[in-house]
This record gives structure tokens, sequence and C-alpha cells, in this order.
């Protein structure tokens, strides 16, 4: 499954921003989808994920402020980022992951969300 990741950008302090993660394979509904983001000179961190059935995880660290939703009539997931803060910055990425594989095969090429006033 190919992922597009988009909707990242400029944002002050305390904004919002909406992420998606949109494709075109049909089998979309049955990948597990998950948020990952990077930090410049830090490791990838997991953010949150939403399997076909709706159930989410999220990051200790980040639950409240984050919530990660589907839509697979449109093939794409959403980000939604509430109270944004300076150490949000970071590129954003999508992946997928087939019920049962356990590792995330399929990456978007990330949106770079820098939150600065």
């Amino acid at each position: 499954v190919q992922l597009q990741a988009s909707g990242g950008g400029l944002v002050q302090p305390g904004g919002s921003l909406r992420l998606s993660c949109a494709s075109s394979d049909h089998t979309f509904s049955m990948y597990i989808i998950a948020w990952f983001r990077q930090a410049p000179g830090k490791e990838r961190e997991f953010v949150a994920r939403i399997d076909r059935y709706g159930t989410i995880y999220y990051s200790d660290s980040l639950k409240g402020r984050f919530t990660i939703s589907r839509d697979n009539t449109k093939q794409t997931a959403y980000l939604q980022m509430n109270s944004l803060k300076p150490e949000d910055t970071a590129v954003y990425y999508c992946a997928a992951q087939w019920p049962g594989i356990g590792s995330y095969d399929h990456w978007g090429q990330g949106t770079q969300v820098t939150v600065s006033s």
C-alpha cells in the first residue's frame, strides 16, 4: 500500500494542525495505520495507531492532545494535533502494518510540522 502524508506546516504554540495520510489502495481499510515522528537529532517516536476496527493506542506522552482517526471510505487516516508545543516540531510519518505481520512495512514520505512563534 502506498501512503501520502500531508497537512504539515508552520503553526504557533497552542495552535492546531490536522495531518492526513491518504492511499489509493483498496486494501487500505485492512491495515493498521500509525503515525510516527522524528525530531532533528532524535530517534523516531511512536505517536498513535488505529486498526481496522477503530481500536486506538496513543503514546502516553501525547494522549489528550493528539487524536488519530480514519475514514476508510476515503482511504485516509488523520492525526488531529491540538495545543501544539515547540517540542512537537518534527517530521511526521504515517505507516501501515498488515495485521499479524508485526512490523510497519509501508511508509509515507513524511510531512514537516514546525511549532514556533
